[in-house]
Formats: C-alpha cells, structure tokens, sequence
C-alpha cells in the first residue's frame, strides 16, 4: 500500500464523502473533501494533491467537465466514481482524461486497490541532488554562493583563474572534470597548449589547498578522466 499520499474526495453527498474520508485515513492516507466542483478549486488552489477522486454526478459542473479541466491545467491522477456504470458513461470519463472509473456502490477494498494501482504508476519525482553551499576541505572552507575561500577566519586570495576553476569544480564536487571540459568552462581557445595551462593552474591551486601538493587530498587527478575537487 502506498501511504502518505494526499488525497481529495470531491462528492456532493456528505456521508459518502465523510465515509470514504475515514476510511482512507484509516488505510494511511491524508484526505481532504470537497462539497462541489468549485469548492474543489479553492482547496486545490492552496494545497499540492497526489490524487483526485471525483464523483459523476454533482450539482453545477459535473464531474466529467471538472476531470477534463483539471487534466488541462495539471498531471494530477483522477479516479471517477459514479452511479452510472455502463460503457458510455466509462469512455466518456476516460477521454475525459481519468486514469480510472468505479461504479457504485463498490466495495471500499476495490476503490484502495485501484488507488494504490493508480499511484503505482505515476512515475517518482528523482531526487535533486543539492549542491553544498559550503565545501569544507580540511583546514579549509569554500563558500560556492561567493566563491570565497577560507581559512579559519582568513580570506584566501586566488587569482582570477583560480577563482574560476573553483566554481567549475564546485559545480559538481566529487565529479571529475577532463582538461579539455576546464578549458571549455573556462572560456579559452581549445588545444594542448591550453590543457597544458591549465595543468599550471592547477599546481599553483593545490599548493593553496593541500598539506602536500604532490599527494592531493582534495584537488584530485583522476586517472584518464581528469580533475576532481574531493570535499570533507
């Protein structure tokens, strides 16, 4: 069963509604209700849902029209729930843009198993992997918003160039980055005489960073990939 997810009952009979909103809090879900189509905009113009279950039939707009607007304004899964269970009344739902149709009355075991079947196939959200806003690297600290360096309480001075490869490290810490990527980001004219400065650039970086620039901690080699700034 998939938990946690919060849903939004739109049906204009009350026990209904205050009968399915008990029974899915009790099956681990967070619910909210709605009397009509039009209250059903109000909540949803405030809270974020991962699923609407609409009924057919209701006063004013109906459901069928209330599923097709909501389709077009937002990826939103819809299950339907109506009195009506012929063919017609399903495809009309279905091109109306609902994921699924039950018919009443249904039994409460069908409407979670078709909930958690209609869930189960909206795809995840990935992950955003946020970047630090501050890389500690050992004795020392780089703040990627202002692309400082520090030591303790003391500023480090880097050059213009030094400046730049730490932002482009800080970009993707733990990432290398090839020589010819670094001349690329770096804004210069490619060739080997500009992969050569760059190596130059880098040793002048490390003996800023490093306890022993010849055994790097933190400003890395990586071996047929290029530069790779390791933080803590």
């Amino acid at each position: 069963m998939i938990s946690d997810a919060h849903l939004l009952i739109v049906d204009d009979d009350e026990r209904i509604r205050g009968l399915l909103q008990k029974f899915l809090i009790r099956n681990g879900f967070l619910v909210s209700a709605a009397r009509d189509a039009a209250h059903a905009d109000r909540i949803l113009s405030g809270l974020d849902f991962d699923m609407v279950i609409l009924d057919v039939m209701m006063p004013g707009e109906d459901g069928v029209s209330f599923c097709q607007r909501l389709r077009a304004a937002r990826n939103l899964p819809i299950l339907l729930l109506t009195a009506k269970g012929d063919t017609e009344d399903r495809i009309r739902g279905l091109e109306a843009g609902a994921d699924d149709y039950l018919a009443k009355p249904f039994e409460p075991k069908e409407l979670l198993l078709r909930i958690n079947s209609i869930l189960r196939r909206v795809p995840q959200a990935e992950a955003v992997e946020v970047t630090p806003k501050v890389l500690g690297l050992g004795p020392y600290r780089y703040d990627v918003e202002k692309g400082t360096l520090w030591e303790g309480d003391a500023p480090v001075r880097l050059t213009a160039t030094e400046s730049q490869l730490m932002r482009i490290f800080a970009t993707r810490p733990g990432a290398p980055f090839s020589r010819s990527e670094l001349v690329e980001e770096l804004g210069r004219d490619g060739g080997q005489a500009q992969e050569r400065a760059v190596d130059v650039q880098i040793t002048r970086l490390r003996r800023k960073l490093e306890a022993d620039p010849k055994q790097p901690r933190y400003l890395q080699t990586v071996r047929g990939a290029g530069y790779m700034l390791a933080h803590d």
